[in-house]
């Protein structure tokens, strides 16, 4: 008798299996903190997921700074409420004070390679298979994001080519941190039920907190702290950007998701992902050599 391997079984039952990893992850060794039961706020399930738009809010009054906005010379229309207009791409307000002037040019750079037309479009992490990198990832629009809770970790997994994100339950970095897209998260609950992850150690290639390529450098750190709304249907994150290198005040950010019924369900990105009409687009990341 043939027994079904597990990525078999995985196939034929993906909501069984991603609650029986759920609960492996559960009995994984605990960190040092250990949080009172109504510390800790409801994140994940195998039946709902959270969804959001493509944008940055600006922060409650008082917090700091906002994000980095489009550039008032090209107004930005979107496919939601175009009204018969044509739709423009992100063109990001490099003239803005807080911006180092190595990131200004670089962002301007960016803006005169899609307004002349030498590209057909922007590069956009998500639509030619990059991580999006942190807050980047945040912003991946109209496909949900999972969390799965353990004492040990959190892992905040998305929909979209199935990017996964790893946050330690501690209170110290790892001694040793090699840039990565998504670094080295460390979290905690706080008493009133926020999840706070602080993260450093970001790679720079290819990595932009925003849809205008706003870049970093390898000295980003990023705090975001998430709230459940009362109701348990919306999802907040207060996110701060500090660069030294990049801004010359932080950055905070603000992001809402909805709870919604999803089931996870396979995207992957590569799949048709080409430049079929000439645009001269990014290209998705090609290998070098044959796997075998």
């Amino acid at each position: 008798m043939k027994f079904p391997s597990d990525f078999e079984r995985m196939r034929a039952a993906p909501a069984l299996a991603f609650a029986a990893f759920c609960l492996s992850m559960a009995l994984a060794p605990a960190s040092a903190q250990t949080p009172g039961k109504n510390d800790i706020p409801n994140l994940a399930s195998t039946s709902f997921a959270w969804l959001s738009g493509a944008d940055w809010f600006d922060p409650p009054p008082g917090a700091g700074r906002g994000p980095i906005r489009q550039d008032p010379d090209y107004p930005f229309v979107g496919n939601v409420g175009a009204n018969g207009r044509q739709v423009t791409v992100r063109v990001g307000n490099y003239k803005d004070p807080v911006l180092k002037p190595w990131a200004a040019k670089q962002m301007q750079e960016s803006n005169d390679e899609v307004l002349t037309g030498k590209r057909g479009l922007p590069f956009v992490a998500q639509s030619t298979c990059h991580p999006g990198g942190v807050p980047g990832q945040l912003l991946t629009p109209a496909e949900p994001f999972y969390f799965i809770q353990t004492p040990a970790q959190i892992w905040m997994i998305w929909q979209r080519d199935h990017m996964v994100r790893r946050i330690h339950m501690s209170d110290k970095h790892a001694e040793k941190t090699r840039s990565s897209w998504f670094g080295d998260s460390i979290g905690r609950y706080e008493n009133d039920g926020t999840l706070v992850i602080d993260t450093i150690g970001l790679s720079t290639h290819n990595s932009f907190i925003d849809w205008y390529r706003t870049p970093h450098t390898e000295k980003e750190h990023v705090i975001e702290r998430y709230k459940v709304a009362a109701d348990g249907r919306t999802l907040e994150a207060l996110v701060t950007v500090e660069d030294p290198d990049t801004f010359n005040e932080p950055l905070h950010m603000l992001k809402r998701w909805r709870k919604t019924e999803n089931r996870l369900l396979e995207t992957v990105c590569a799949e048709n992902n080409s430049d079929h009409f000439g645009h001269n687009l990014f290209p998705i990341p090609q290998a070098t050599k044959f796997d075998f």
